[in-house]
């Protein structure tokens, strides 16, 4: 029987899927993904859709500081933000491979969120900054804005292999998820 209030059935009634990912936090999600590929691949073609690309990032990031506060259930930091010991015991549970499935971010997904999150907050403002007389052509300005860019790429590639090492060991498609909103109930 179904207890679940958000559950739902899929189309193959084959899971009971509930919803977890509101579509704030898959608009902010790919909104993300979007506005860094385009400043990333416009930062030597052009300085206004860099500078523009730069701006919806740092709004977003401002969306979601504030839904992380007063948004749905999983989206709240409350949800998913562990601490640093929760985070490492988490880790060490990957690398034994018993990590336990959460409906929302694990411990390793929360902290990713924080350390991106930090992450392009620093590259937009760096990046501001570069175009205020002050700093113009200031090279500390310029370096941590490279070298925020640069981190956030690395942060990418483990958000990735995490997200597609999830998907392996959870057998749930966590890219679908952040598309569709629903996942497989924790009952399953």
């Amino acid at each position: 029987m179904r207890t679940d209030p958000e559950a739902l059935g899929d189309a193959g009634g084959d899971h009971v899927m509930v919803a977890v990912w509101d579509p704030l936090v898959r608009l902010f999600h790919w909104g993300i993904v979007a506005s860094f590929a385009i400043a990333w691949f416009s930062a030597a073609r052009s300085d206004d859709v860099h500078m523009w690309a730069g701006y919806v990032a740092a709004v977003l990031v401002a969306c979601r500081l504030v839904w992380g506060l007063a948004g749905t259930r999983h989206a709240r930091f409350i949800d998913f933000v562990r601490s640093p010991l929760a985070v490492i015991a988490y880790l060490r549970d990957i690398s034994v491979g018993r990590e336990a499935r959460y409906l929302g971010h694990n411990p390793a997904g929360g902290a990713m969120i924080l350390v991106l999150l930090a992450a392009l907050l620093l590259t937009a403002f760096s990046g501001w900054l570069e175009t205020t007389d002050a700093y113009y052509g200031v090279s500390w300005v310029q370096d941590t804005h490279s070298y925020a860019a640069h981190g956030i790429l690395v942060l990418v590639a483990l958000h990735v292999g995490g997200v597609a090492l999830a998907s392996v060991r959870h057998r749930e498609n966590l890219v679908r998820a952040m598309i569709t909103g629903r996942k497989r109930s924790l009952s399953e």
